[in-house]
């Protein structure tokens, strides 16, 4: 009897399960605001298609004055970093205008911050060389930005 209790308490044991592991991901979309979007041509500066993100204004005001100073930043581009980060995106450069870079959604999955962007606009509008673009800022984070495509 005491082997057929002990065997017992064993299968028990062994198969109750840990809810831990089958919890679900929380996903939180982010409120994003814009600071700039539309295309200019700046070939020169990393001329990739990727994501930035600045969490100082020292990075951000070197960015906006010496690396991208021909677009023209609205007063939402003076950012309070204790409050906000800024986000961008940048398509590669493009021969033809009327391309476009969007972000689409920011969501907090609960170990990171995934910001998801598309090319919507596809261009060949006109015939002058141009460089996609998209800013936006969020609440400050700690969590690691990452960045994905439609």
């Amino acid at each position: 009897m005491k082997t057929i209790i002990l065997i017992l308490s064993l299968f028990l044991a062994t198969s109750c399960s840990n809810d831990d592991n089958n919890q679900t991901a929380q996903f939180t979309p982010v409120t994003f605001s814009e600071i700039s979007k539309g295309e200019l041509f700046n070939g020169n500066y990393n001329p990739t298609q990727h994501g930035e993100v600045f969490n100082n204004s020292t990075d951000w005001n070197n960015f906006k004055n010496n690396v991208w100073q021909l677009a023209d930043f609205p007063p939402e581009s003076d950012i309070d970093f204790n409050n906000d980060i800024v986000i961008t995106v940048f398509d590669e450069p493009r021969s033809t205008g009327g391309h476009s870079i969007d972000i689409t959604s920011i969501i907090d999955n609960g170990q990171s911050v995934v910001v998801t962007f598309d090319k919507l606009m596809n261009g060949d509008a006109t015939t002058i060389p141009t460089r996609p673009y998209h800013f936006v800022k969020i609440p400050t984070t700690s969590k690691p930005i990452e960045f994905a495509t439609n």
